[in-house]
């Protein structure tokens, strides 16, 4: 007689938020699938669904409570976590009904309530979790978490009462999960934090045994370890740095990227240039030096791209703080820039400041903001034509009525989900996503760069 398998039960996700959210739920659903746990697409099919909230904003916690209400109407048996889960009164109040809520990276204590609402059924003969783990991003790139929390108190943010302190991971457990990652088909590794350059100050850099040899646990010994890594095709994977406070020891990042260890991009949270406006956030960066810096990066990599993002409207910005802003982006000639209406969240102090800045001039300096970016960003992509360069591809097309192929790619300019593409044109039709080719750029807008694969020999 056949043995039967016993059908496991199926669990759904619905992840909001940032990347480091993103991580948190990769890590859950992947303990959950070594326990025997099937993956549902839909509520329909799901016996449980886990909603992992944001509690960034009012407005990502509003977004967060629609997601539970959503939930409970289609499915009915909901697990909360995340980083709204520090406000269960507030969830429980509203949806009575939720099966549990948990608090951001409580791993356990989120499987647990899973197996306590649809226990999981043994099954020695199937081998459910592939070596890098489950991902909820496409094959070829994976975000790799180095650290929770953040030491910093800026006026505007309530993370470290959403995910405390700052807690490093041990760094010979990072380059592990990064070589796994690489192993099984990423090409683009994100480094992700609340604040990547202070990576190990919380255990005093300690070090750690990785093939052998001692390495630090600090943001440039992780790099360098990285830039290290191997496909199984033998390239270099791309490794993207996030959330980079500009300490000085991020200098030392630059010529790793000269050596082509690292992917030629920064992304640092400038937040604002005009002191009264820095001082008011109480941010930690000191931003006198930062244009001479920049200038000293492109020395060392011209190719290097700096992203970042800004705060409008913070109480008290004046409209002399905002020219200074603007004034000061155009000598910094950013490459990639997003910008955000300041927003009221419970808990931070910024809401007790004076001088609140009406919304219809915070609208209006948004939009000033937004175009100075466009034509910084127009003028500096209009620069790249006629260039080869390197392009991942993310998603081939089918072809069209003459036959030929367009593709969607990026730079190592472009970072996924937030920076621009490279739009391809006649590739070949057995490109894949997560290939790696040069390319000529024959156009430029605002934000994205047009190109064709180049020529063998051409």
């Amino acid at each position: 007689m056949a043995l039967k398998i016993p059908e496991a039960p199926k669990v759904g996700m619905v992840s909001l938020g940032c990347p480091k959210a993103l991580v948190d739920s990769e890590r859950i659903l992947t303990k959950l699938r070594s326990d025997g746990y099937a993956l549902s697409p839909d509520y329909a099919g799901a016996d449980v669904v886990l909603v992992n909230t944001c509690g960034f904003l009012d407005s990502a916690k509003e977004e967060s409570l629609e997601a539970i209400g959503e939930a409970i109407a289609e499915n009915g048996r909901v697990i909360v976590t995340g980083c709204m889960g520090n406000e269960a009164e507030l969830i429980r109040a509203r949806f009575p009904d939720v099966l549990a809520v948990t608090g951001a990276h409580q791993y356990e204590a989120v499987v647990s309530a899973v197996h306590e609402a649809a226990p999981p059924v043994p099954n020695a003969f199937v081998d459910l979790v592939p070596e890098g783990g489950l991902k909820l991003t496409p094959r070829h790139y994976s975000y790799l978490k180095i650290s929770e929390g953040c030491n910093h108190s800026c006026a505007f943010c309530i993370i470290p009462d959403l995910r405390g302190k700052l807690a490093s991971r041990r760094i010979d457990a990072v380059l592990r999960e990064a070589e796994k990652l690489v192993s099984a088909g990423t090409k683009e590794l994100l480094v992700i934090s609340q604040d990547t350059s202070a990576y190990g100050v919380d255990v005093r850099h300690e070090e750690r045994l990785w093939k052998g040899e001692s390495i630090r646990t600090h943001m440039t010994d992780l790099a360098r370890a990285l830039g290290g890594l191997r496909t199984a095709e033998g390239q270099a994977p791309w490794v993207r740095l996030h959330y980079v406070y500009p300490y000085p020891h991020v200098d030392a990042v630059i010529p790793l990227m000269a050596e082509g260890l690292l992917t030629p991009y920064l992304d640092i949270p400038f937040q604002h240039a005009a002191p009264n406006v820095l001082r008011a956030m109480k941010r930690p960066a000191n931003e006198a030096k930062v244009l001479e810096r920049l200038q000293k990066w492109r020395s060392i990599c011209p190719d290097i791209a700096i992203r970042s993002s800004f705060v409008v409207g913070f109480p008290g910005e004046t409209e002399a703080d905002f020219q200074y802003l603007l004034d000061w982006l155009d000598e910094a000639q950013l490459d990639r820039v997003g910008a955000f209406r300041f927003e009221p969240v419970e808990g931070a102090q910024a809401n007790a400041l004076p001088d609140p800045v009406p919304e219809d001039v915070k609208e209006e300096r948004y939009q000033r903001i937004m175009r100075k970016c466009a034509e910084i960003s127009a003028a500096k992509l209009a620069a790249k034509i006629g260039r080869t360069m390197p392009v991942i591809i993310d998603e081939v097309g089918e072809p069209d009525e003459d036959g030929s192929v367009g593709a969607t790619g990026r730079s190592q300019a472009d970072a996924p989900e937030i920076d621009g593409h490279v739009f391809l044109r006649d590739v070949d039709p057995a490109l894949a996503a997560g290939d790696i080719i040069e390319v000529v750029i024959e156009d430029a807008d605002e934000h994205d760069l047009f190109g064709a694969p180049l020529v063998s020999g051409g």
